[in-house]
C-alpha cells in the first residue's frame, strides 16, 4: 500500500512548460513585439510555478492550499504592475500573512487526526498511525521532526523561506516509501539510516538536489524522494 500521489514527471513539465513560456516571451520582447519589463514581471511568475508545482505534488488539502496563496499571490502582482489590479502593498502583504496564519492553523487541527492511506488505485485504505505519514511544514522559520516508527510510508515535507530537518535515522520500514518535498526560498534536510536505499528524483530549479548518503543496492528498503527546489536546497544523508 501507499500514499495517493502525483507522478514523478508533472512536475518537470509544469517547469519545462514554464521556461518555454518565459523563453517564447523573451523572444517576442527581443524582436519588438511586446514590450515586457523583466525586473516586474519575472519573479511573479516564479511565485506562479511554484504553486502549481506544490498544487500537482500535494494530496492533503494544507498543501493545496499553500499552493493556492503562491499563484494567487504572484497573480496579484503581475495585475498590480500591468495596472489591471489597484491594490497597495500595505493591503496585499497583511492578506498574505492572514492566508499562511490560516494554512497554519488548518494544518495544526489536521495534524490531529490521523493520516489517511491510499491504495494503488487511490481508494481510501485506512489509517495510519502518528509517524507513518508524515506531514511537515516550515513557513518562515525551523522545524525539525524526528521519526521513530516502524512503518513508515512516506510523506510531505514542505519548506518556504524556513528550514526543515527530517531524521529517518531511528525509523524503519517495509518496502519503498515515498516522500514528497517542496522548498521554496528554503531548505529541506533529511537524515536516512544506512541500511536503507535512497532513490533522488528532485527537480531543481534555480535551486539544488545533494545526495550525500552512503550507497546500499543491496537494500531491501528503498526511500524515493520526488518534488522541486526553487531557489532552494534539498539535502539527503546518513
Amino acid at each position: 500500500m501507499e500514499n495517493k500521489r502525483p507522478q514523478h514527471g508533472l512536475g518537470q513539465v509544469l517547469i519545462g512548460v514554464a521556461v518555454i513560456a518565459i523563453g517564447c516571451v523573451f523572444l517576442l520582447e527581443n524582436l519588438g513585439i511586446l514590450d515586457f519589463d523583466y525586473t516586474l514581471q519575472f519573479w511573479p511568475v516564479l511565485l506562479i510555478l511554484a504553486g502549481a508545482l506544490k498544487l500537482a505534488q500535494s494530496s492533503d488539502n494544507g498543501g493545496k492550499t499553500i499552493g493556492g496563496i503562491l499563484i494567487a499571490f504572484g497573480a496579484a502582482i503581475i495585475l498590480k504592475s500591468t495596472g489591471l489590479l489597484y491594490i497597495s502593498w500595505r493591503t496585499m502583504a497583511p492578506l498574505v500573512l492572514i492566508g499562511l496564519g490560516l494554512v497554519v492553523i488548518f494544518k495544526a487541527q489536521q495534524g490531529r487526526k490521523p493520516p489517511q492511506m491510499f491504495d494503488k488505485l487511490g481508494k481510501l485504505d485506512g489509517q495510519a498511525d502518528d509517524d507513518s505519514v508524515i506531514n511537515v511544514t516550515a513557513i518562515l522559520g525551523g522545524m525539525e521532526r524526528r521519526v521513530t516508527t516502524s512503518h513508515f510510508r512516506g510523506g510531505e515535507v514542505t519548506s518556504i523561506m524556513g528550514g526543515c530537518q527530517l531524521d529517518l535515522r531511528h525509523a524503519s520500514m517495509q518496502g519503498e516509501a515515498v516522500l514528497n518535498v517542496f522548498a521554496l526560498c528554503g531548505g529541506i534536510e533529511i537524515l536516512v539510516p544506512d541500511d536503507w536505499a535512497v532513490s533522488l528524483q528532485g527537480t531543481p530549479l534555480l535551486g539544488g538536489f545533494t545526495e550525500r548518503a552512503m550507497p546500499n543496492r543491496d537494500a531491501s528498503t528503498r526511500l524515493v524522494i520526488r518534488g522541486v527546489a526553487i531557489m532552494g536546497g534539498v539535502e539527503v544523508r546518513n
